[in-house]
């Protein structure tokens, strides 16, 4: 695969590019943890399925207070002093579920953790699209999702060591205990990682507008933020059908051991780390809005077959790989098309909202799959989940304006992009 484009940042570029891509990729790891200690939180503490997808989603619940909490508060006071304090709080949290003795414990830590996991999502994402120059946005900004993949990898990667050196009861805390590790990288961000030029010019602009983040829900801001949170609800609930229930359908459904299915998902993840720079190069060329069509469509088909149909183990791996890279190529799809809709002022908070608000609203759909699941096979329950998302993505996408391309300089008359002005 071309990555020749990473050759044309400049030394800043690059070093604002690595530091969203390890924080995403840390942040990530902290939580797929709880995913893959699904089955150990059923049998150690007692819990259901529905519980555990309740606990599951008060982490994207808390999302939808951090997002839109992190874009105003990295609108106000910077990008890079946000992105260091949402780091520094999911790492605490994460530590924090270690010690918990009770669903309802674990409830309130993974919803704390969440609000930090929705704010880094958003600050990042707008950080890394104010950095990139239009031409190459699409591309860049859309693999950082790829760090997802890696930061998933990294938990898979520990789980069966910790589950080998310690006892079912102990290995889960453990597993929550390491998740304390991103904190650390906090240090590389203060020392090396600038401010947004965007934004540091606009904070230097004599005559500057105040941020009021109440404007992407009035004109003419509020129907595309309506639509992009409908679109990150689809697609970000179908998603977390699988990133939720995948690591328990593999184990309680195709009783694959807790070797077998690590290996599994190393292929899912495999999927997850391609599907974003597939995606990037296709929005480059044909446009953010036909590169999601594309890949919607794709996935439901893919997922439908996925958990529905009667399929070999062969065919099994073949589209685990398929579903891993267009789950995050979607997911990808709107790190820059979302920072494209709004201008400068307003863009953390718009991205925020958009993001979190769908990734709240879209939160139930996990909980949905575990209730689904005591009266239908596991299995159906994800798929008629899944499809639901993307048909409800689907609609929100055709709706929303093409943003390929869009200079996200304001205008420093107006304070406007020249897309956030124009009509829909």
């Amino acid at each position: 695969m071309n990555l020749g484009w990473f050759s044309e940042l400049k030394q800043n570029e690059r070093t604002t590019y690595w530091a969203c891509f390890w924080g995403y990729a840390l942040e990530s790891m902290d939580a797929q943890m709880f995913a893959l200690v699904i089955p150990a939180l059923i049998e150690y503490l007692g819990i259901n399925r529905g519980t555990a997808g309740t606990i599951g989603t008060a982490a994207l619940v808390g999302g939808l207070i951090g997002g839109p909490l992190g874009g105003l508060m990295a609108d106000r006071v910077g990008r890079i002093r946000v992105l260091q304090l949402t780091i520094l709080w999911v790492s605490l949290w994460t530590f924090a579920s270690a010690f918990a003795d009770s669903s309802t414990q674990l409830i309130a830590a993974r919803f704390l953790q969440g609000i930090g996991y929705g704010a880094e999502s958003a600050v990042g994402a707008v950080l890394i699209s104010e950095a990139i120059v239009p031409r190459l946005r699409g591309r860049i900004a859309s693999s950082i999702q790829s760090a997802y993949a890696v930061g998933y990898a990294m938990a898979v990667g520990i789980m069966p060591i910790v589950f080998m050196m310690f006892d079912g009861p102990i290995a889960w805390r453990v597993l929550f205990a390491i998740g304390i590790m991103p904190m650390f990288f906090i240090f590389y961000i203060r020392r090396f990682v600038p401010e947004s030029p965007i934004y540091a010019a606009r904070a230097d602009a004599e005559g500057k507008r105040r941020t009021r983040s109440r404007e992407i829900f009035q004109q003419p801001y509020l129907r595309r933020t309506i639509l992009a949170t409908l679109q990150a609800m689809g697609t970000l609930g179908a998603a977390y059908v699988s990133i939720i229930w995948l690591p328990t359908y593999l184990r309680t459904v195709t009783h694959l051991a807790v070797a077998s299915t690590a290996g599994f998902l190393f292929i899912n993840i495999s999927g997850s780390f391609v599907g974003p720079f597939v995606y990037g190069m296709l929005s480059d060329r044909l446009g953010r809005r036909r590169g999601v069509q594309i890949f919607l469509v794709c996935q439901a088909i893919n997922m439908s077959t996925f958990t529905m149909a009667p399929i070999g183990p062969q065919l099994t791996l073949v589209l685990a790989f398929l579903q891993g890279g267009l789950q995050a190529g979607l997911a990808s799809a709107m790190l820059p098309a979302f920072a494209e809709l709004f201008p400068t002022r307003i863009r953390g908070a718009g991205q925020g909202f958009c993001l979190s608000g769908g990734r709240g609203l879209g939160s139930v759909v996990p909980t949905a799959v575990g209730y689904l699941s005591l009266t239908l096979p596991l299995g159906y329950a994800m798929g008629l989940c899944a499809l639901g998302g993307y048909v409800l993505a689907f609609i929100a996408v055709c709706l929303l304006p093409e943003t390929s391309g869009v200079d996200l300089r304001e205008d420093p008359a107006t304070g406007d992009t020249p897309l956030a002005v124009a009509p829909i």
